[in-house]
């Protein structure tokens, strides 16, 4: 984002197409199968109603977006014990996949290159059979 004050200003759609031309998102599928393996931690964004109402990914680590580069950052101080390195593989879950696109934009500034979103949110991957914790019971 440019500081220019001529500068056009970018609508959201627009902004989202910029952010996600650099980086490759990833699908449920392939998003579960790399968890299993161990190849990426999944990092559930979504706010606390949208998890009790739809549940959990198992395994994913839940961090509330506003605090989403203050856990994630491998330097700070208020890290998350996953947050290993910057070449962590992060999948962001938001509910539908957007909000997780800009969240994973914010995570290449801070160095971790290879942090990317999950293509259809939360919604996706329930829609694709796999696993989720009903609600109350993580």
């Amino acid at each position: 984002m440019s500081g220019d004050p001529g500068a056009r200003p970018v609508g959201v759609d627009e902004l989202l197409e910029r952010v996600r031309a650099g980086y490759q998102r990833v699908e449920a599928k392939e998003a579960h199968e790399a968890a299993l393996a161990g190849e990426a931690l999944l990092v559930d964004i979504r706010y606390a109603a949208l998890r009790e109402r739809d549940g959990l990914i198992p395994g994913a680590l839940v961090v509330e977006r506003n605090e989403l580069e203050w856990r994630l950052d491998p330097q700070g101080s208020h890290r998350a014990p996953q947050a290993t390195g910057h070449d962590l593989r992060v999948v962001v879950v938001c509910n539908e996949g957007y909000a997780s696109s800009l969240a994973a934009a914010s995570l290449h500034q801070l160095g971790l290159h290879r942090a990317t979103d999950l293509v259809g949110g939360f919604q996706a991957w329930r829609a694709a059979g796999l696993p989720v914790e009903p609600p109350g019971t993580a």
